[in-house]
């Protein structure tokens, strides 16, 4: 039996190819947009999921230190690391930074860590150079995006701080490159003033100097109690807010990133109608341009039936073109945006199965003008 569509593809064989390609730039960017999507989920939970603590502590009434700002006092961690059930509590500041170097200007995250602390903060595991700071002043651990490279000094405040690791994947909630310092120096970047504010404040009766504040203290919970009752107890003695790792998880994806992720959500689906659209006006103008010659055939005795065949079979196999080529132009563009894209096969044969189902449905358009079309059409010329 002759296959209609083949016949049909092989006769505009390159036209039916350009078509396919312009439709899969389309869903490439479809498929970007989801990784966008992918990509900010991802990045909002790469650094709680890199600090291995299982409760944060964080100033009352705040959704700190990620959502809202945070300052408690450094020695609030001796008191919770007496509490029943705690192994090991740990300050942290964070802090955000604009550097610049011959690569360009970037924003970046700085993390004040005890470097001689029991709770990992640096993951290891993504420390691609060098190693983590074993001094309590001037060492500073570097992502790799930052371009930054080993034994290079790098100007934060008044001080210069030199290069002695640099990890790889390592962003903030925001997507921003991650950089390290003791907590000693992180304390002296973000709390302490110039020289002019102190002298002023002097003026003013208000003495300066740094009040050894963080913004997070974290803490590891022993083996065999219940991490809920721990934070609960935690909360119930200092009087600090106390999220568990799991909570804070949840605050990042539901308050920080909710409202930029509903937004690629919403362009994403309008994305998706958008390719649905031009599908179908792509089906139905092939059908328009071959009108005469489905009138010939419908005047030789082919059935509707089998010419409706031939436009779900090229609707089909257009838009298996179109995923193809869209899923080789988003790996091909995915890398160079500055902010992470993450490609899941399963997001792409979704959509797959999303165009391919909305395709076959708008090519009814089509099939609705064959039936619709008479076979004097080929006579009247």
């Amino acid at each position: 039996m002759i296959n209609l569509a083949q016949k049909d593809i092989a006769h505009s064989l390159n036209k039916f190819i350009i078509t396919a390609i312009s439709v899969g730039v389309l869903l490439g960017i479809v498929i970007i947009m989801i990784g966008v999507y992918r990509g900010m989920v991802f990045d909002a939970k790469v650094l709680v999921n890199d600090i291995q603590a299982d409760i944060w502590v964080v100033q009352q009434d705040t959704l700190g230190p990620f959502a809202q700002t945070s300052k408690v006092h450094e020695d609030l961690k001796n008191q919770i690391s007496y509490q029943n059930g705690v192994e090991e509590a740990q300050a942290l500041t964070f802090q955000t930074f604009q550097l610049e170097n011959s690569y360009g200007d970037f924003k970046v995250m700085l993390i004040g860590y005890d470097p001689f602390g029991k709770i990992q903060v640096i993951n290891k595991a993504k420390l691609i150079a060098g190693r983590v700071i074993q001094k309590q002043h001037y060492e500073i651990v570097v992502s790799a995006k930052t371009n930054y490279k080993l034994g290079q000094k790098i100007k934060l405040g008044r001080d210069y701080f030199t290069v002695v690791g640099i990890t790889k994947d390592t962003v903030s909630n925001g997507g921003d490159y991650l950089i390290f310092t003791s907590l000693k120096d992180a304390q002296l970047l973000q709390f302490t003033y110039t020289n002019e504010r102190i002298r002023s404040d002097a003026n003013r009766g208000i003495k300066g100097g740094n009040p050894h504040l963080v913004n997070a203290i974290i803490a590891k919970v022993q083996q065999g109690y219940s991490i809920n009752e721990v934070a609960k107890n935690i909360e119930k003695t200092t009087h600090k807010k106390v999220f568990t790792r799991e909570e804070q998880l949840t605050l990042l994806l539901q308050k920080v990133i909710k409202k930029s992720s509903k937004q690629i959500g919403m362009f994403t689906v309008i994305l998706i109608v958008v390719s649905i659209i031009i599908i179908a006006l792509i089906i139905y103008t092939m059908t328009l341009e071959k009108i005469k010659e489905i009138s010939i055939m419908k005047l030789i005795g082919i059935p509707n039936f089998t010419i409706s065949k031939m436009i779900i079979q090229e609707t089909v196999l257009l838009g298996f073109l179109a995923f193809i080529s869209g899923n080789i132009f988003a790996h091909l563009i995915g890398g160079v945006f500055p902010k992470r894209i993450l490609l899941l096969q399963s997001d792409a044969i979704s959509l797959f199965f999303i165009i391919l189902i909305f395709s076959i449905f708008a090519s009814l358009f089509g099939i609705y003008k064959v039936i619709k079309t008479d076979p004097a059409e080929a006579i009247a010329g």
